[in-house]
């Protein structure tokens, strides 16, 4: 397995920590700050692994 697949494969697991981190709770409907920021930092650090997965396999 080659350096690209493996940072795609990350890039799709921090994608899912990301939308884990979106979602919100059934007992408040109100995302916060923090959850905000987290799955931001998350969904950036997924579109960098992504992009550096295609990009070394290309």
């Amino acid at each position: 397995m080659n350096f690209g697949a493996v940072l795609l494969l990350l890039g799709g697991f921090l994608l899912g920590g990301a939308w884990s981190a979106w979602r919100t709770d059934e007992d408040g409907a109100v995302r916060g700050t923090p959850q905000t920021v987290l799955a931001v930092v998350l969904l950036l650090a997924a579109l960098l692994a992504t992009a550096a997965g295609i990009l070394r396999l290309v």
